[in-house]
């Protein structure tokens, strides 16, 4: 049987980063599914801003690619500020998204995307929206239509998930291996289109 592969991406530059802790959560949930997880903390990798020129030959670059490109699924673990995502996400994208000359290819093509989201207001838990879409059209992603999102009320003490966030949390990581599991035998293969 194929081991799942899972890239987690926690994108959060806070140092108390809550998003943070259920990306961790997440990974303990996978590796109990025998996945095979590569987390990447924004907080520990520097990320090159977007020129669509040197960026791409900073070594986190490559890096970052070939994470996203080689998963069964990818997890972005955000916050939310001003009812969007934090700018390292987005960041992140645009630079493992672009093309350019040189051949490259986006890392995002055909990838089932999951939302984790931490946000300080229960309104804001569509914030996440514009950028699922724009994942969804520009790169044609598979975007899981179970998120989480919390706020401070969904924890115990600040740093345990509350019952209900764990449950929606395990709910959200099977479905995400379900559809990796049903989607690892596409046969069609994604690229610039609209």
């Amino acid at each position: 049987m194929h081991q799942s592969k899972m890239t987690i991406l926690s994108c959060s530059m806070d140092p108390e980063s809550r998003s943070s802790l259920i990306a961790r959560e997440a990974e303990r949930l996978l590796l109990q599914r025998q996945c095979d997880v590569d987390f990447i903390d924004l907080r520990e990798l520097e990320l090159p801003v977007f020129d669509n020129s040197n960026c791409y030959d900073h070594p986190s670059y490559e890096r970052l690619c070939r994470a996203i490109r080689d998963a069964d699924g990818v997890l972005l673990a955000v916050p939310i500020y001003n009812w969007s995502v934090g700018s390292a996400a987005k960041s992140l994208i645009e630079l493992t998204g672009a093309t350019g000359a040189g051949g490259r290819k986006s890392a995002w093509f055909d990838q089932i995307v999951t939302f984790v989201c931490s946000g300080g207001l229960p309104h804001s838990y569509m914030a996440y929206g514009s950028l699922a879409m724009s994942l969804m059209l520009d790169f044609k992603c598979v975007i899981n239509p179970y998120v989480v999102y919390a706020t401070e009320r969904d924890w115990v003490d600040g740093t345990v998930l509350s019952d209900t966030l764990a449950a929606r949390l395990r709910k959200t990581i099977e479905v995400k291996l379900e559809l990796s599991s049903r989607l690892s035998s596409r046969t069609y293969s994604s690229d610039w289109e609209i």
